[in-house]
């Protein structure tokens, strides 16, 4: 039922009139009389009797007779909630869309015939080609793929997908968001054909993406890619679940109970007996605990290959290395970066340069005393909107006009970080008659323009170019490195070899930082697995995700202490915290040992509903946060 309090997460038992009798059928939508008012459901199962010992209701109305949530995912649904310490009506939210009846009103199609075409790509890799005969000997094999740099990973998945499909099975790839997916859409029509695969996602709008949705219900189609929600897509007899960079944020669902997209895969790929893919340029250290826990092969390239696919990679940022520079270690582009730039423009190649933050100069601080520059009105942090402009406060969007220090009284105001804006505008002045061109989340590009041309652009939007980038600088890299985060660095390398994915092997990459540092060392060698394996290793010796389980308890001061309080004491839960969120909100870490983390979930999501039931105090319950830190 459409019912999201947690006491109430279990299912009714319902009576069928006769005039509907032969037209409910598992999975479809109905609307049954729940105390005063009627709410909408699912059918989950018919029954000829009933363990319920008190009267029956009967089901009010037929929404629709078409099914929409499989026993499949029905299941797995049910896995996830209890998983995240959930509700089954929060996670089937995200995976059934909203009803449009006129698309239910369409005729069904036929399924189109697939076949698997060759795919010598996968040589490239170590099991890379035994892990495609499983697929299409509708074997179940399980691995974790770091792709080379201008790997044209589409086009991989699409054949992996093809390989399932010709077997008799289906397939689910997700991708972390709309850019990725019309990459992935373009390439399984190119290998498929078209008409034989949908796409979902929230972009499509409910009509398009309702339509899909059926045609996977329906068994029109074998093949379903989309973003996070596609995880859920009705794929009849899975064979393949994949993911695509893994690592990144998209991938965690913004609302209860907040599941990650691999998590769900994971799960799926189990209850289904399926096959599974995680794939990225870089490696999670949760992928890796899949290697180490051999229940995933990893599919590598041999070192040869690699070495023919990665460009230079040229590290700047040690002392030696400034020390050497001849702007004496003061310029934000040392020479390096700047000939290799400009080594690119003259072999009238693209040039990519990242840059952490979008905006003009986001954050700024006093020019005499240094001291972080900040609003007059409510503190926040001030940045400066584009040139000769006043600061405008990063909060509520005041203008400084006459902003002073508030430590020693200046006026004046020096940049502390460099935005994408800024940056572009100074390599406009760099390079003189060379189209400049920004890439953001507000205005992400497609392709990068061809020729004589420098892309600026923030991680996760860097556009490909059509025949690689013939330089890509990594600046400000200090502003990944130093987050207050646990996976920080994990990030940056992440982020980092994704960019460089991009260029050409020919062609030569600088990072701006330290080549001392083990993330650039994996940067360097491009060897994502002994970072993953290391990162691991320091995570497990120090007891943090993902070698433990955490939760994170959010809501009014007290209440999270309270609903911990209340927890068995035999599952051993170590409390970190609280840390004040505002004043009055606080947060509150759980941390038990890995083999533990259902229990801890299953007592989270008991607690929730008798605090719900005695009307107490909400408190968010997260499993598994992404922010630790």
């Amino acid at each position: 039922m459409d019912q999201p309090l947690p006491q109430l997460d279990r299912l009714f038992d319902y009576r069928i009139p006769e005039d509907l009798r032969g037209l409910v059928r598992p999975g479809c939508r109905v609307r049954v009389r729940f105390g005063r008012r009627k709410v909408g459901g699912y059918v989950i199962d018919l029954k000829d009797t009933s363990d319920f010992d008190g009267k029956l209701l009967w089901l009010s109305e037929l929404v629709s007779p078409q099914p929409v949530l499989t026993p499949e995912v029905a299941r797995l649904a049910r896995a996830v909630a209890d998983r995240y310490a959930g509700t089954l009506t929060d996670v089937l939210r995200l995976a059934v869309p909203e009803r449009r009846k006129k698309v239910e009103e369409e005729a069904p199609g036929e399924p189109l015939p697939l076949t698997a075409p060759p795919a010598p790509q996968w040589k490239r890799y170590i099991a890379g080609e035994a892990f495609l005969r499983a697929l299409r000997a509708a074997k179940s094999p399980k691995a974790v793929w770091n792709a080379l740099p201008g790997e044209d990973w589409p086009a991989r998945l699409a054949e992996a997908a093809a390989a399932t499909a010709a077997a008799g099975r289906g397939a689910v790839l997700v991708v972390p968001d709309q850019a990725d997916l019309d990459r992935l859409d373009a390439a399984l029509d190119a290998v498929l054909g078209p008409g034989r695969h949908v796409t979902l996602s929230a972009q499509l709008g409910p009509t398009k993406r309702y339509r899909a949705f059926l045609r996977a219900a329906r068994g029109e189609v074998r093949i379903v890619a989309g973003a996070r929600a596609a995880a859920f897509a009705p794929v009849a007899d899975l064979g393949l679940a994949a993911i695509w960079d893994d690592g990144d944020e998209s991938h965690v669902d913004r609302h209860a109970p907040y599941p990650h997209a691999r998590e769900i895969l994971l799960t799926r790929a189990e209850l289904a007996d399926a096959a599974c893919l995680v794939g990225g340029h870089a490696r999670t250290p949760q992928a890796q605990l899949l290697v180490d826990a051999e229940w995933a092969i990893p599919i590598t390239a041999s070192r040869r290959e690699i070495r023919s696919a990665v460009p230079r990679i040229v590290p700047v940022g040690d002392e030696s290395d400034m020390a050497r520079d001849p702007s004496g270690g003061t310029a934000r582009l040392p020479t390096v970066a700047w000939e290799a730039a400009k080594g690119a423009l003259e072999r009238e190649r693209p040039v990519l340069v990242q840059v952490p933050r979008r905006g003009y100069v986001p954050a700024v601080s006093c020019q005499r005393c240094r001291a972080r520059a900040v609003c007059p009105h409510c503190s926040g942090p001030l940045r400066l909107p584009g040139v000769r402009k006043a600061p405008v406060c990063g909060w509520c969007g005041r203008t400084a006009e006459d902003h002073r220090c508030r430590e020693c009284g200046s006026g004046r105001v020096r940049a502390r970080v460099i935005g994408a804006e800024r940056t572009a505008e100074e390599l406009a002045q760099a390079f003189v008659g060379v189209t400049v061109v920004e890439s953001t989340g507000a205005s992400r590009l497609d392709a990068a323009p061809a020729g004589r041309s420098v892309v600026v652009a923030t991680p996760g939007v860097e556009p490909p170019a059509p025949d690689g980038y013939g330089a890509v600088l990594l600046l400000d890299t200090w502003a990944l490195l130093t987050r207050a985060e646990l996976t920080a660095s994990e990030e940056a390398l992440r982020r980092w070899m994704n960019a460089v994915a991009l260029a050409r092997p020919d062609g030569t990459a600088v990072v701006v930082a330290d080549g001392g540092l083990a993330v650039v060392q994996a940067l360097l060698r491009w060897d994502p697995g002994w970072f993953a394996s290391r990162e691991l290793a320091e995570r497990t010796e120090l007891g943090f995700p993902p070698a433990m389980k955490m939760a994170a308890l959010t809501g009014p001061n007290g209440a999270p202490e309270k609903l911990a309080a209340e927890l068995p004491p035999e599952l051993g839960a170590e409390a970190i915290g609280p840390i004040p969120v505002d004043e009055d909100t606080e947060r509150l870490l759980l941390r038990v040992r890995r083999r533990d983390g259902a229990g801890l979930a299953s007592a989270l999501a008991r607690a929730g509903a008798e605090r719900a039931g005695a009307k107490a105090e909400p408190v968010r319950i997260q499993i598994d946060p992404r922010a630790v830190a």
